[in-house]
């Protein structure tokens, strides 16, 4: 058999993981960007293993997609630290870890093509035969995976949200995101808020460090984390349901104002008016660093999931599969490269005839992915987000016993389970 060709579209996290796990798998693996830098959203968050994302880590490093997560720990400026809500994190630094994701793709011989919007498919039956590309050229594959993200394009922020945010996805600059399964004639699923309207703010903005004061410069690079009461008259609690990241939806969030140090400030609110927020002590010269809009607004996500099964092919299509927010209403960097190692490593199964592999509920990966879709069906369901940080799924996570930070325990169950570096198995 000739070596499968596995075209990605999107290189965000959830992308990169499936690049890695279906080279693994044996694939040539190509990866198509319409930015020039990998990562998507992942260029401004950095928050890691908070949580039931440090159980979720460790089984995708069990089940042998470990490249990825053992980078962000390599990368982290502050290690197994606590803030409102949240334990034993790891924040990674924004700022010098998407060249380091970048040389590891291509030292396993996986090909980027940067700023090469994909902007529609042909099809062969219930079949993509090849993607075409802005500029109108044609690229052929075997196997797809969407992982584009949920983001954009620009008109979805200004219907959706209060504009463009001009946010790390620069789609003014590189061009709207397009949905691909759409484009095949799948209809997408579009996320909501609880009054109903559709999509959900991001869920932080970062602060450029050198305007804050020296004080909470050194609390920020000191401990990670730096929290000063919101006044009175500022707290809003009903700016909690705009928010996209349930996990952080918390009452300390409305009547605190929390910093991570991610590189940046990293602060947890959707957006924060810049004159009110230059009235806290020593916020007084403050600027925003992503999104730039951040003191009236942030980016609106959630507007195009595709139907999929649990092994992340898309519904109707045989040779797309899926991976990240395209995949579901997830949130997180976590959620992202569990989803997409999945789907790059299925991408490969899909090609050669095999059944998919399908995660089991016992493992917090395999479950989360599992409820996500079977929550989507329902009207109530489309208002919620699955992340392994918080939410209801992670008290579904404690609930089920499906939450550990006791990485023997997972370990024995994945080799139990017979499923021990399944994602380094050489299929082709």
């Amino acid at each position: 058999m000739t070596k499968t060709k596995v075209v990605i579209i999107g290189g965000g996290w959830a992308g990169c993981a499936a690049a890695i796990t279906a080279k693994k798998a044996g694939a040539n693996v190509v990866v198509y960007e319409r930015t020039d830098m990998v990562l998507g959203l992942g260029n401004v968050g950095g928050i890691m293993r908070n949580n039931g994302r440090y159980t979720a880590t460790e089984e995708s490093i069990l089940l042998g997609a470990n490249e990825l997560f053992e980078l962000c720990d390599n990368c982290s400026r502050h290690k197994n630290i606590d803030f409102p809500g949240h334990q034993h994190a790891n924040l990674y630094d924004v700022t010098i870890i998407e060249p380091r994701v970048r040389r590891l793709l291509e030292y396993k011989g996986i090909k980027i093509y940067f700023q090469q919007r994909v902007i529609d498919v042909i099809k062969q039956d219930n079949k993509i035969a090849a993607i075409k590309l802005q500029d109108n050229s044609i690229v052929e594959g075997d196997v797809f995976i969407e992982t584009t993200g949920s983001t954009g394009p620009m008109g979805n922020c200004l219907k959706y949200g209060n504009g463009c945010a001009m946010c790390i996805l620069r789609c003014p600059s590189f061009g709207p995101r397009v949905s691909l399964s759409y484009k095949a004639g799948v209809e997408d699923i579009l996320g909501q808020r609880s009054n109903g309207s559709f999509g959900a703010f991001s869920g932080s903005c970062k602060l450029n460090k050198d305007s804050l004061s020296k004080e909470i410069v050194e609390e920020l690079n000191k401990k990670g984390v730096f929290v000063i009461p919101v006044p009175k008259e500022d707290v809003n609690m009903d700016k909690l349901n705009m928010k996209v990241c349930q996990q952080y939806a918390l009452k300390e969030y409305a009547e605190n104002l929390v910093l991570l140090d991610t590189g940046h400030a990293k602060l947890m609110a959707p957006f924060y008016p810049l004159e009110k927020l230059r009235k806290l002590p020593g916020f007084e010269n403050v600027r925003f660093e992503d999104p730039y809009a951040g003191g009236i607004g942030n980016s609106i996500r959630y507007l195009s999931i595709a139907p999929r099964n649990n092994g992340m092919k898309v519904d109707g299509l045989d040779n797309l599969l899926c991976g990240g927010e395209k995949g579901g209403l997830f949130v997180g960097h976590t959620e992202a490269i569990v989803t997409g190692s999945l789907a790059g490593h299925n991408a490969v199964r899909t090609l050669l005839g095999m059944p998919l592999l399908e995660l089991p509920r016992n493992l917090a990966s395999g479950d989360i992915i599992a409820y996500a879709n079977e929550e989507i069906l329902k009207e109530e369901g489309l208002k919620r987000r699955y992340t392994f940080a918080g939410g209801d799924y992670f008290k579904r996570m404690k609930q089920l016993n499906l939450y550990t930070t006791d990485t023997k325990l997972l370990s024995n169950k994945i080799d139990r389970l017979n499923l021990l570096n399944i994602y380094c198995e050489k299929l082709v």
